[in-house]
């Protein structure tokens, strides 16, 4: 029987990013562009690059072991693991089926992957939500992980908008860190041509313009929707504290917030004086790492807790989920109490400090390789990188062989 008063949400969340990122800075020395366009202009400081071994599956398997040993996760619990992306590795095969393997997950456990663009991510989340008030979990927990690698050609307007990283949630009963609001939410949905990846390219395809607008669209069409609910069940959509947004990069956030703020009556001026309250917190985490597509509000929200868990016990986060194509969701969730010492425990940021600066020879070498990345025989793999962490060491067979 699904129990109304029945407390699900985010119990513990974990990032994993690559090994080597690029100043954007000096980027666009080498691009031949002033630096604050990039850096001041995106509101993103570093790009994380991904070498061939650290492929959407290693950095799901490196996220999701950190979330299991600092938030002290007994890996037999989980019985459903969806993974959000659109990067996959395989057009069969789902990145969930190699995690359950890498991760040493029970047999009694249901896994698939999630795709719409930025969103699947969400979809995963939403849909462990529904399992867990449902009545399916029986006590189990659920593994959502949000994993991607954002490339663009080199040279291209979308080449600083890069980035690679994964980010996964533990969905429980009683969560330690935010209590969300099951059957709360607002969507939205419209097809549109905004961005795509094409089956025989691994470089995205984007109308920069047309996305930026059916973002703002997708922001107002879901607020909508998630604050009449919200009225619907008697709750106060003006009560939010703080807001997450979808960061494919920084400048973006402040421009949903500024929409935003005009849908509920606000001016330009007003948004301005609450963003560095309610948003400029959740953006130090994708300035540090760019674009990770369906982990990007994830990440914002790990930002967010890092820096304010403890103040914000207790206060409600607003929450934009947007993919292209395009599909959206609005949601919020309350803090819970304790959540402050919990994410102290869990030391999100630590992944990002533990990194290599890459010279743009290397990196240009990086993206240059990646069409046959997939393809290298794994006994040709020469660099696999730091021992304890997963890695994707080539195919053999047309089977994809991974370092556990």
């Amino acid at each position: 029987m699904k129990d109304q008063d029945l407390s699900i949400g985010i119990d513990a969340l974990a990032i994993a990013v690559p090994e080597g990122f690029v100043e954007l800075a000096d980027l666009a020395v080498a691009r031949g562009v002033p630096p604050a366009k990039y850096v001041e202009g995106l509101g993103v400081r570093r790009m994380a690059v991904a070498k061939p071994h650290e492929d959407p599956v290693a950095l799901a398997a490196d996220a999701s072991r950190r979330l299991f040993r600092t938030a002290d996760v007994d890996p037999s619990s989980i019985g459903l693991v969806v993974v959000g992306t659109e990067t996959a590795v395989d057009h069969s095969k789902p990145v969930a089926a190699y995690l359950h393997g890498l991760l040493g997950l029970p047999s009694r456990c249901r896994v698939y992957e999630a795709k719409h663009a930025c969103f699947g991510g969400t979809a995963g989340l939403l849909t462990a939500m529904d399992w867990i008030a449902s009545g399916s979990a029986r006590g189990r927990s659920a593994l959502v992980v949000c994993t991607d690698i954002a490339r663009y050609a080199l040279g291209s307007a979308g080449e600083p908008t890069q980035g690679a990283g994964a980010v996964a949630l533990l969905v429980t009963s009683s969560p330690r860190l935010l209590a969300l609001e099951p059957g709360v939410t607002g969507s939205y949905a419209r097809d549109v041509a905004d961005f795509w990846r094409p089956l025989y390219k691994k470089d995205a395809v984007v109308d920069g313009h047309l996305s930026v607008q059916c973002y703002l669209d997708a922001l107002a069409g879901a607020y909508d929707a998630w604050e009449e609910t919200s009225r619907e069940v008697g709750q106060d959509p003006d009560d939010v504290v703080r807001r997450c947004y979808h960061v494919p990069y920084g400048k973006l956030a402040r421009k949903a917030h500024r929409h935003l703020a005009a849908l509920r009556g606000f001016a330009d001026a007003e948004a301005d004086a609450s963003f560095d309250i309610e948003v400029a917190p959740s953006l130090r985490f994708p300035s540090e790492v760019g674009n990770v597509y369906t982990g990007s509000l994830y990440l914002a929200l790990a930002s967010l807790l890092d820096a304010e868990a403890e103040q914000l016990e207790g206060g409600r986060v607003g929450l934009f989920s947007y993919g292209s194509g395009c599909c959206a969701e609005y949601f919020a969730g309350r803090v819970q109490p304790g959540a402050g010492p919990f994410t102290e425990k869990l030391a999100l940021g630590a992944p990002l400090a533990a990194r290599k600066r890459l010279e743009l020879p290397e990196y240009e070498a990086i993206r240059r390789g990646d069409v046959e990345a997939d393809q290298r025989p794994a006994a040709a793999t020469d660099d696999a990188g730091a021992l304890e962490r997963v890695a994707f060491l080539g195919v053999d067979s047309d089977r994809r062989v991974y370092r556990a």
